[in-house]
């Protein structure tokens, strides 16, 4: 693993492919709390470890984890559209996006250098949030959980999006918040930058050697700057 005291700059690469949420937006600290509100409203009590170990999963993921975590009894149907529908409501005003995040977009089309964004969210959901945030509009594709097979931390996401922009997955940078995500950019063959939000690295994701920087700007910086 590197981090930002060590690294001087990324390898080349031909394009890049990031997350979306934790990653471009920075909507999982609104989302963390909309999931500890939803589970009082429906008689169950969130915790820390159960909300860490869905940070970055596909729906089928965490409704998984929630009947692991308390029973087949859980409604995951009702949680799942209460959530939504809270976080319509709280993105109305527009959806916030991480430091750096505009810079190095910008950047990178200064340079032709082509982006796509690989989700586990599904396509509304997606879109609408990368509308909202003024990005959507930025890249030249979004793969997201209803384009793909298998979602994070399969590989099919990061592989479907550097199909779509016609570059081989080894020529590609990705950028990551997540474990899963980490996982599934490492495993398509990418170059993988880990940038932490609400989840740090564990010992796995550094034993994978990976770049974790500490911002967007950091990214852009490390890709960028002359040796």
């Amino acid at each position: 693993m590197h981090t930002q005291t060590d690294i001087l700059r990324l390898q080349p690469f031909q394009a890049v492919i990031f997350d979306m949420d934790g990653t471009l937006l920075d909507t999982e600290s609104v989302f963390k709390t909309i999931v500890f509100e939803v589970c009082t409203e429906l008689g169950f009590e969130m915790t820390d470890a159960v909300h860490m170990s869905m940070v970055g999963g596909s729906h089928e993921n965490t409704n998984r984890l929630l009947v692991e975590a308390y029973g087949v009894a859980f409604p995951y149907t009702l949680f799942d559209e209460r959530c939504r529908v809270i976080m319509r409501e709280r993105s109305h005003g527009g959806v916030p996006v991480k430091p750096g995040a505009h810079e190095l977009i910008s950047e990178l089309r200064e340079r032709g250098i082509p982006t796509a964004v690989a989700t586990s969210s599904r396509q509304p959901h997606a879109h609408t949030h990368l509308g909202a945030a003024g990005l959507l509009d930025l890249f030249e594709t979004v793969v997201t959980r209803d384009d793909v097979l298998h979602p994070k931390p399969h590989p099919e996401p990061y592989l479907t999006a550097a199909r779509r922009l016609g570059v081989d997955p080894l020529e590609c940078l990705a950028v990551e918040d997540s474990h899963a995500g980490v996982r599934a950019a490492y495993a398509a063959g990418m170059q993988t930058v880990m940038v932490p939000d609400l989840v740090h690295p564990n010992d796995d994701i550094r034993a994978l050697g990976i770049a974790v920087l500490e911002s967007l700007d950091h990214v852009r910086l490390a890709a960028f700057n002359p040796r």
